[in-house]
């Protein structure tokens, strides 16, 4: 085994399996749903695990949109929406699944 530590994080494969549910999402929606899922988790956590992702090619930046409003920072936001990337394997979480039909994020078809 070589030095350094490992790339692969559960914390980045749960994210992994979100993301192939729900397609494309905002970085601050993937958080709060996350959180619900597994409570310990941080914003800051999420955030490095998106932008690690990146690096990896398990997540890609589908866009990048600003918007205008009335925020405690300023006048202006920039929102980073995410999908999957090429390096991205799908392993099929139960909890993850059945927490996003639960919320009707997700529509699965039982035969």
């Amino acid at each position: 085994m070589g030095r350094g530590r490992p790339t692969g994080s559960d914390i980045r494969q749960n994210m992994v399996e979100m993301i192939a549910h729900l397609g494309e999402v905002y970085g601050y929606d993937l958080f709060k749903l996350y959180k619900d899922i597994f409570p310990r988790a941080t914003q800051r956590v999420i955030y490095y695990h998106l932008k690690k992702g990146v690096e990896l090619g398990e997540f890609k930046i589908n866009k990048i949109v600003k918007e205008e409003g009335t925020f405690s920072w300023g006048g202006q936001t920039q929102k980073v929406y995410y999908g999957l990337g090429k390096h991205a394997q799908v392993g099929g979480n139960d909890e993850v699944a059945t927490f996003l039909e639960e919320k009707k994020l997700i529509q699965t078809t039982k035969a």
